[in-house]
């Protein structure tokens, strides 16, 4: 299971083989993993991704645990 790289930064290209583009706004994107990618935070596998270069953002209620990961550009919170 390959976890996600955030040491320099996160490129979400670097991943789509295995992330699926559920929703995209304005400085925000959601994705699913659909190649059991693991999360950078715990190391276990993560089922949605939501990345945000804003300052704040509102992502509703994930209904279950979540990790956040920070960048240079933004925050990943990673929900399981």
């Amino acid at each position: 299971m390959e976890q996600l790289d955030v040491s320099g930064g996160f490129d979400v290209h670097d991943y789509r083989h295995g992330l699926k583009l559920l929703k995209q706004d304005r400085g925000t994107m959601t994705l699913a993993n659909r190649e059991g990618f693991a999360c950078p935070s715990c190391g276990d596998p993560f089922e949605r991704l939501f990345i945000t270069e804003q300052r704040t953002a509102s992502f509703g209620d994930p209904g279950t645990s979540f990790c956040l990961a920070r960048t240079d550009d933004g925050l990943l919170v990673l929900t399981h």
